[in-house]
């Protein structure tokens, strides 16, 4: 099936495959022609950095308040080598464009910079679906 396939491929250049994709996927296969945009459009190399393209997804996640969302582009943008610093600057541009509001949806994915969780996560080995990773199985 081509949806696995785009997951297969998003999970390796992610280091994980966000839950939302796998439901999607089961329950809307055809929705994977956006995704697949998605992952050869900020996954890769192109005339900015993948890492770079992440980090900004990052920003405009929190700009939206989605909690799950920083979680995976945090996950990504770290899987991608994003430095303590390069998010932090990134947290500087949230909070001029988005305010507090929009750094405070990042407070669980700024945790995974102290490396807490055994995912990489910041969930421990006790964490359940519903924020936006699912551990990879390699």
């Amino acid at each position: 099936m081509e949806h696995k396939k785009i997951i297969e491929k998003i999970d390796s250049k992610m280091g994980f495959t966000p839950e939302i994709l796998n439901m999607m996927g089961d329950m809307n296969p055809e929705l994977f022609a956006h995704y697949k945009k998605c992952e050869e459009g900020i996954q890769e190399d192109g005339a900015l950095p993948a890492k770079v393209k992440v980090l900004m997804g990052l920003a405009v996640v929190a700009s939206q308040r989605c909690e799950s969302c920083c979680e995976s582009q945090m996950r990504s943008a770290l899987h991608h080598g994003a430095t303590m610093e390069e998010i932090m600057e990134t947290m500087n541009v949230v909070f001029i464009t988005s305010g507090a509001p929009g750094v405070a949806a990042c407070r669980k994915a700024l945790k995974m910079i102290e490396g807490k969780g055994e995912h990489g996560c910041g969930h421990g080995s006790g964490h359940g679906g519903g924020h936006g990773c699912v551990p990879r199985k390699r």
